[in-house]
């Protein structure tokens, strides 16, 4: 289906998220931290990003504004993981480039789902 790069730093997490979307069918990649997201995005052309909001090295905040300074990647849709639900940060998220905000903690199910109609939104 699709390929899809994560970046969260908690390692049980990111894995939690990779079973979830492999068994929804798609390709994983993953990130351990903001800085090696951007990284990979160019190298590996996802349909879809999601990452963690509170990272070491860049936040994911910082790392969405740095991707949608990469034409190459610039219009790939970006999705915020982050137990951080306050209204402020939501908005935040948003207003640095996110297309999606998505709280935890979430049923793996209920992920899966919400990824599948994120990217059917963006035809991808």
């Amino acid at each position: 289906m699709a390929k899809i790069l994560i970046a969260e730093d908690e390692h049980d997490i990111r894995d939690l998220i990779e079973i979830a979307l492999s068994f929804a069918g798609h390709q994983v990649v993953k990130a351990r931290d903001g800085q090696e997201a951007v990284e990979l995005a160019p190298q590996v052309m996802p349909d879809l990003i999601m990452m963690d909001v509170r990272m070491p090295r860049m936040t994911g905040y910082e790392a969405c504004l740095a991707l949608k300074k990469i034409e190459a990647v610039q219009d790939i849709p970006v999705v915020f993981l982050s137990a951080r639900g306050q209204e402020v940060e939501v908005e935040t998220g948003m207003d640095v480039g996110a297309h999606e905000y998505i709280v935890k903690p979430f049923a793996v199910d209920e992920l899966a789902a919400r990824v599948g109609e994120i990217l059917a939104k963006f035809k991808k």
